[in-house]
């Protein structure tokens, strides 16, 4: 699967057309196998995932499982940025060296955004990153996606299954409204994704972002709660009342 942007500066030329975009059906009562359930709980070493009992609940992926990144995952994650350079590039630039590996996980350690792997489930081997970026809450509650997979098991799926798995904690755990993903019209795989998981197009910005030496134009895809049948919980308490 070819990856997505940064929503900070990384990422997809002819806009594709509009679809009519159904309510994502999910199963109401399960959540991903995540860790904690708020920034400061997520952040350091990962925990196990969910046990087996989980990968067989509805809903829950049978294959991957998600939990953030940690220091300890440097080694890995490295040798799969440089086995993923012509897979990601143009639309995505990741950390490659130990120092900007410990730069990005200082960035994500922080609060207003989530850097998740995608796992194997038998293994716990990473097939994947999604990266919530820029989390405002208040009266927008809305956050921005990143994601891509890494080569050696890429087009199996993995990052579509994590992605879904993503969206559910979003919605549900951070108590998200809004997830938006910038892409290049390019980037043909990625739009495939988005509009599979849901997502409905909300426009076209000519020149958004600076990727790859160039100012880029990305279509503006989006997702709200109110798009899919989870379960959710009540509004984020920095939510106004009215």
């Amino acid at each position: 699967m070819t990856p997505h942007p940064h929503h900070d500066p990384d990422e997809s030329v002819n806009p594709a057309p509009m679809r009519s975009v159904q309510r994502v059906r999910r199963e109401p009562d399960t959540v991903p196998p995540m860790v904690g359930n708020e920034r400061g709980q997520v952040a350091g070493q990962p925990e196990p995932a969910a046990d087996g009992a989980a990968a067989d609940a509805p809903g829950i992926s049978r294959r991957v499982t998600v939990r953030p990144l940690a220091n300890g995952d440097q080694g890995e994650f490295l040798t799969l940025v440089a086995a993923s350079v012509d897979l990601h590039h143009p639309w995505m630039s990741l950390p490659a060296t130990p120092e900007k590996f410990q730069a990005y996980l200082a960035r994500y350690e922080q609060p207003g955004a989530e850097s998740l792997l995608i796992c194997l489930r038998d293994t716990g081997a990473i097939a994947g990153l999604v990266n919530i970026n820029n989390i405002i809450r208040g009266r927008f509650q809305n956050g921005s996606l990143a994601y891509a997979a890494f080569a050696p098991t890429a087009g199996q799926g993995y990052l579509s299954e994590g992605l879904d798995l993503v969206l559910r904690y979003a919605f549900q755990k951070l108590r998200l409204h809004r997830l938006d993903a910038q892409i290049q019209p390019g980037n043909h795989a990625s739009l495939k994704l988005v509009r599979r998981l849901g997502f409905r197009m909300e426009g076209y910005s000519p020149d958004l972002l600076f990727i790859d030496g160039a100012w880029r134009d990305h279509e503006r895809w989006a997702m709200t709660s109110s798009m899919t049948d989870f379960a959710l919980a009540d509004p984020h308490p920095t939510l106004p009342a009215r």
